[in-house]
């Protein structure tokens, strides 16, 4: 009968628990999944939290890194030295987006040759953004050794609903 009361109170602790913390909101300074992109040389992307992670299994955990501390990426880890290889930025003036697109060494982080990618966007990770824009679109393809990040001002600029489709084909852009 004490266990069996225990269990029920344990129980009822856990539900109104988990019904709080889904109505609370979430501050995104403190989550760890706010990426920034201000140039080639100030940049972050969002990884599966831990190394050799899978990039598509990771979209609901995946967590910021950047190239250096940014103060719009609060609690951002550091990408790993050498992750990185060609960083291509471009800024649309006429649409008000920017975009980084280039080559990884996915040794770096221990990714595997056999991942395909995956897409990061508003909706996954629960909770991401890309500081001082509405909306972004990030992929990073471990198989071909690439990655791409488009943050937009306007929603209809960083395509979501490719998920599948790639960087080239989804953001163009340069892969040297």
């Amino acid at each position: 009968m004490v266990k069996a009361t225990f269990a029920l109170l344990v129980a009822s602790m856990a539900m109104l628990l988990s019904s709080t913390v889904e109505s609370a909101p979430i501050e995104l300074s403190s989550t760890g999944k706010t990426i920034a992109l201000i140039s080639a040389s100030e940049y972050c992307l969002l990884l599966p939290p831990n190394k050799g992670g899978n990039i598509a299994d990771s979209e609901d955990s995946a967590i910021s890194f950047c190239n250096k501390a940014i103060s719009t990426a609060p609690n951002a880890k550091t990408l790993p030295s050498g992750f990185i290889k060609s960083a291509h930025f471009v800024h649309n003036t006429s649409k008000d987006y920017v975009q980084i697109t280039g080559k990884i060494d996915r040794s770096k982080y221990d990714l595997s040759a056999g991942d395909g990618g995956g897409q990061y966007d508003l909706n996954a990770p629960h909770g991401s953004a890309c500081a001082g824009y509405s909306s972004f679109v990030q992929f990073v393809e471990p198989d071909v050794q690439i990655y791409c990040l488009r943050c937009c001002k306007n929603k209809s600029d960083c395509p979501t609903n490719r998920s599948t489709d790639g960087c080239e084909a989804v953001l163009g852009g340069d892969y040297s």
